[in-house]
């Protein structure tokens, strides 16, 4: 089983997580035609990401090399993709054929929780009310030195 693109040679798979994923590493399997992909482009949190969008400068690209056996692994700068909760791969050419295949995508990593923020409802004072601040009352001293 393997994903074809259409008219060309593009491809675009929009990758949303659970929670929140440091990315360390890529592998792309195709055939050893010009099927394979040439080139792979990765964006991080962009949800329902389009081919419109792809003209935006990607966070990482990698040049790919033939790979009929999944042997090959593209480690990602980590520190740019340390929080990612939606990834978008963008495969732009091939090695020459007119469609691309791709049969297989490994993506190495960590996985953690996403955090969900609640909403919160706070109250803030424009000034202090003097009646939320009661002071017990203190008797002066006073000390004189000689």
């Amino acid at each position: 089983q393997f994903v074809e693109s259409d008219d060309d040679e593009e491809l675009l798979f929009n990758i949303p997580f659970t929670g929140s994923v440091k990315l360390k590493g890529v592998i792309v399997m195709g055939e050893d035609d010009g099927t394979h992909p040439a080139e792979m482009r990765l964006f991080r949190n962009i949800p329902h990401m389009s081919f419109d969008d792809t003209a935006k400068e990607a966070e990482q690209t990698f040049s790919l090399s033939r790979d009929p056996l999944g042997e090959l692994e593209y480690p990602t700068k980590i520190a740019r993709f340390s929080s990612v909760y939606h990834l978008s791969m963008h495969f732009p050419k091939n090695f020459g054929a007119e469609t691309t295949k791709i049969f297989y995508i490994g993506l190495k990593g960590e996985w953690t929780e996403a955090h969900r923020h609640e909403v919160t409802i706070c109250n803030y004072e424009a000034s202090a009310n003097p009646a939320d601040h009661k002071l017990e009352q203190i008797t002066p001293q006073t000390h004189f030195i000689s």
